[in-house]
């Protein structure tokens, strides 16, 4: 098939990408046995085990796995389904090292110092030059897990009105899919945790991250020119090898692939069961498809918009997550919400599924509707664990969310402690 075919067009294809930790079942330790999982698996040590719609991978960390699309997947519906399947498969495959498979953002009790060990066979070169540049050991590298969408462009003119949509939804993504309130054992007082220590997790090299949110540049070649170049640039001194001279290295919430045609989208918290996964996804998506269809005001008012400013709202999400306010009045504009004072994101968030948001599927739509109602799944394991939890208290709750990911069911706290 030549790569002309490859090529998708807007919205024709979705990869989805789901991390999980491997923890111990009862003291919930962090396990460090990947690569013996996918040994169990094929017989050896790869990076990739594919099956069918499927696949598995290994990730930087030795305790976290990946779950993904094999291939470019036509639509989001019955993909939880078959991640369902893959979830259980392991967790009975890890069951002769009595480990299990645990969702959310971030471990609430890892010690990253040290507990983390990098994956040490194929592909292990790049792990290492992060390492050596970044020192691995931080929450912002070993403890975070999370949901990425990539999503297609075919050309320069696709690529423009994605990214331009994509810059909008970025900053209101958290306020439905945080999940990591807890680290290090205490309540951080964020709502969204995982996201405040990727976002420092390459200070070093601030351009590498930039201010999460992407610049507003709109053609692969002011892409290329103003992130990527620069981001290069910035590195080399610390990458003599030139090992991270490629597009993965961008850290930004959303990224371009230019390899792949895909933009992927990378700030998105990993949630308690895989149906819960997609329901945030199908909303995510939804918001995008509008913006790029010109719904509510032409693209060129949003390309319009700078970084900073969605950079703020972003801030101000991942400290409050659904109950952030809104007040910038132009931004709401921007998606068709017009009312006369501010709002909250998540106030936001309903108008956006009612006017846009098709879930076909009941169980996604019951997700999304717990998400919405209830809070996203960081304020529901506040709910559940208290203010001030002992470390006992909070493995019963990540246990009861280790319970709905083996069973994909949708968590629901049964009262405040």
């Amino acid at each position: 098939m030549s790569s002309e075919k490859q090529v998708l067009h807007l919205f024709e294809g979705f990869g989805v990408e789901l991390e999980y930790m491997i923890v111990q079942r009862d003291t919930l330790q962090v396990m460090p046995i990947t690569d013996k999982l996918i040994y169990d698996a094929v017989g050896k040590y790869i990076s990739d085990v594919e099956f069918g719609d499927i696949a598995w991978s290994n990730e930087l960390v030795l305790h976290v796995v990946e779950l993904k699309t094999q291939g470019p997947a036509k639509r989001l519906d019955g993909l939880h389904q078959k991640f369902q399947q893959h979830v259980q498969k392991i967790n009975a495959m890890l069951k002769k090292y009595d480990a299990m498979l645990l969702p959310s953002g971030a471990h609430p009790l890892m010690n990253p110092y040290t507990d983390t060990r990098l994956w040490p066979h194929e592909y292990n070169t790049v792990y290492e030059a992060y390492n050596r540049i970044f020192d691995c050991r931080g929450h912002g590298w070993a403890n975070l897990q999370s949901n990425h969408l990539n999503l297609p462009f075919a050309n320069d003119e696709e690529f423009g009105k994605l990214h331009a949509a994509v810059r909008m939804v970025l900053p209101i993504i958290p306020a439905l899919s945080a999940s990591s309130p807890i680290l290090d054992g205490k309540v951080s007082g964020l709502n969204d945790t995982r996201l405040e220590v990727y976002r420092h997790n390459q200070d070093k090299i601030p351009s590498i991250a930039g201010k999460v949110i992407p610049e507003a540049v709109f053609t692969q070649q002011d892409y290329e020119q103003m992130i990527l170049q620069k981001i290069y640039a910035d590195l080399a001194p610390y990458d003599k090898e030139g090992e991270l001279q490629e597009e993965f290295v961008n850290s930004r919430g959303a990224i371009a692939r230019f390899s792949r045609h895909t933009i992927e989208i990378r700030l998105i918290d990993i949630q308690e069961s895989p149906v819960a996964d997609i329901a945030v996804l199908q909303a995510v998506l939804g918001a995008i498809e509008a913006l790029v269809g010109e719904r509510w005001v032409n693209l060129d008012k949003l390309k319009a918009w700078d970084e900073n400013r969605l950079a703020d709202m972003l801030l101000e999400v991942i400290r409050n997550g659904e109950e952030a306010m809104i007040r910038d009045k132009e931004y709401l504009q921007c998606f068709g919400y017009h009312i006369s004072g501010s709002c909250t994101v998540g106030e936001l968030w309903k108008h956006l599924t009612q006017e846009v948001v098709v879930v076909d599927e009941d169980e996604v739509s019951y997700a999304l509707n717990v998400i919405l109602s209830r809070g996203n799944l960081s304020r529901r394991i506040r709910q559940a664990t208290g203010d001030q939890p002992s470390a006992e208290q909070i493995r019963q709750v990540y246990q009861q969310l280790a319970t709905c990911l083996q069973n994909g069911d949708v968590f629901l706290p049964n009262k405040s402690h």
